[in-house]
């Protein structure tokens, strides 16, 4: 087990599983959410959501067998629960898997724990996932990983060999939607650091660079020795390639190579073997890491496809002119690739652990009612989903929303992000930015501020239409950020726009023309329709930001 001890604010049984899923990933990286079974899902790290995609074969097994008994192997999953049918049969990936009789969850997130047991195997299985979430550092918090550790313990009064094993699928081209893999290709590395990392590297060669779906991934083990690993498996059909790749881990937890062939999509496995003396627990640490490069804004204007086409497109910055859609990732700017990000998180992975675990505790060992806490803690978990993203010159931005596969509403929209606390008082900084773009980049010289920011900056209030909820909330917002981070630049910098968004209230036709302190003008607001004539609702938006 990890040499800290993890708090559990929520046990969820085995009957309840099916509906949990937890994003692992960094704030505005993407994500890949642990399942209650243990299985990952959803993976949503190439730009946008994906709801339901699952690469193919991607999945953690176990190889174990004691002195005497018989080897035994096993997916780390829990059971599939209902429904089984399907149109192709079970809809839950590669069904037919042997998986641990009991699971059960404990969350307090970030920190997920999937409890695996089976009276057929000699060792119980705790898988411990975790991303780093530690107040007021936004950099630590964005680092594109999903950190699985592995602890096995030997339930027997024998010695027990046992051998872990994970396995995905290049998927590089594709972000479950569109886009298609294309001369994807996998390397084996060892980087012999302070902190030794060892793994499987994926890359494409097929993919063009200026692709939103172009990037890299790694499998990586901070294990030093019992290693072995696949960077393709057999080309083999109608399921066969899974077998193999099955009967081999079976017989004995190693794996043999397969020879890389012309695939587009190639297979990753990395196995970590061990020997566990009776009662004995020891422990895996595995770091799956992405770095998808090429995000697109949610505002497009039309490209003709061959500009696209060019490599230098990878490097066109915040709209550049040869790709004015490109916005880029904030996070790539701080690591080389995927590789770099698994060697930098390997390096403090202890120290990240402790932060974020510092803070976790202190929360869960507050006084607030259980139902508060959980409320609180989980849905801190959005910051890490695709509604949050950071642009390449660090800028926060949020959807409303997301469907299963596409964002919901752009613009960091004024009046609904008006309801959101948690950025504000844990990320100060990307609170702040989201300010700054507000008042110097979305409100115009009259004061009006659109209520959804285009992008790139360039067209930032293009979308030319106020709300007042929204507006008077952005000043309201801002006071709360100078209260809570004492920046008086920020605040001085702001002022002459903030005085100008205030304005506008007073303006001929607009929200309080005859400057009573009562809006009566047309106020479009939160609820998608226009107010006309005084309202509470609207009245208090604009009280507090006269106060402030």
């Amino acid at each position: 087990m990890s040499s800290f001890v993890w708090p559990v604010l929520t046990s969820y049984p085995q009957d309840q599983l099916a509906c949990i899923a937890m994003p692992l990933g960094g704030i505005g990286t993407g994500s890949v959410s642990l399942g209650g079974r243990g299985d990952l899902r959803d993976w949503e790290i190439v730009n946008r959501p994906a709801k339901g995609f699952v690469p193919q074969h991607t999945f953690f097994a176990i190889y174990a067998k004691s002195a005497d008994g018989p080897s035994v192997t096993r997916a780390l999953e829990g059971q599939i629960g209902p429904p089984y049918d399907g149109a192709a049969g079970c809809r839950i990936p590669d069904a037919g898997l042997p998986r641990f009789h009991d699971c059960a969850f404990l969350a307090a997130y970030p920190f997920g724990q999937v409890l695996l047991s089976d009276n057929a195997m000699p060792v119980d299985v705790t898988l411990q996932a975790f991303n780093p979430l530690i107040p007021a550092d936004a950099e630590r918090s964005g680092i594109p990983v999903a950190i699985l550790r592995f602890a096995v313990t030997n339930k027997t009064g024998e010695y027990v060999t046992a051998s872990l094993c994970g396995n995905i699928q290049n998927f590089i081209g594709t972000d479950g939607t569109e886009g298609t893999p294309k001369g994807n290709r996998n390397t084996f590395k060892l980087e012999n650091s302070s902190t030794p990392v060892q793994g499987v590297f994926m890359t494409s060669n097929g993919v063009e660079r200026g692709s939103e779906q172009w990037g890299t991934m790694a499998l990586a083990t901070t294990a030093t020795s019992g290693i072995s690993y696949r960077t393709a498996w057999a080309p083999l059909s109608w399921g066969d390639s899974l077998l193999d790749f099955w009967d081999d881990f079976a017989s004995n937890g190693l794996l043999e190579k397969r020879t890389t062939v012309n695939t587009d999509s190639p297979m990753a496995s990395l196995a970590v073997s061990l020997e566990l003396p009776p009662g004995d627990t020891q422990t895996v640490t595995f770091l799956l890491t992405w770095h998808f490069p090429n995000r697109q804004t949610w505002t497009p204007v039309a490209v003709p496809v061959t500009r696209l086409r060019t490599g230098e497109l990878s490097n066109a910055a915040g709209g550049h002119a040869e790709n004015p859609n490109r916005v880029g990732n904030y996070y790539a700017t701080r690591y080389a690739d995927a590789w770099d990000v698994a060697v930098k998180t390997a390096a403090t992975l202890p120290e990240l652990e402790a932060t974020t675990l510092a803070f976790v505790r202190n929360f869960c060992e507050s006084d607030l009612p259980g139902a508060v806490k959980e409320a609180a803690l989980y849905n801190l978990s959005t910051l890490r989903t695709q509604t949050c993203f950071r642009t390449e010159d660090g800028n926060f931005y949020g959807w409303e929303g997301c469907n299963d596969r596409a964002g919901w509403c752009h613009g960091s929209c004024t009046h609904v992000w008006n309801y959101e606390q948690a950025t504000a008082f844990l990320f100060g900084e990307l609170a702040c930015s989201m300010r700054e773009i507000e008042f110097l980049h979305a409100t115009n010289d009259d004061g009006m501020m659109s209520f959804r920011v285009n992008l790139p900056l360039e067209r930032a209030n293009a979308w030319g239409y106020a709300a007042a909820d929204g507006q008077m909330g952005c000043i309201m917002k801002l006071y709360r950020d100078w209260q809570l981070s004492g920046n008086t630049a920020l605040l001085q910098k702001l002022w002459p726009r903030v005085r100008r968004s205030l304005s506008f209230c007073w303006l001929p036709g607009s929200w309080d023309a005859d400057q009573d302190g009562v809006m009566e003008g047309c106020q479009h607001n939160t609820m998608d329709v226009e107010y006309y004539g005084p309202n509470p609702q609207m009245g208090l938006w604009y009280l507090g930001a006269l106060h402030a």
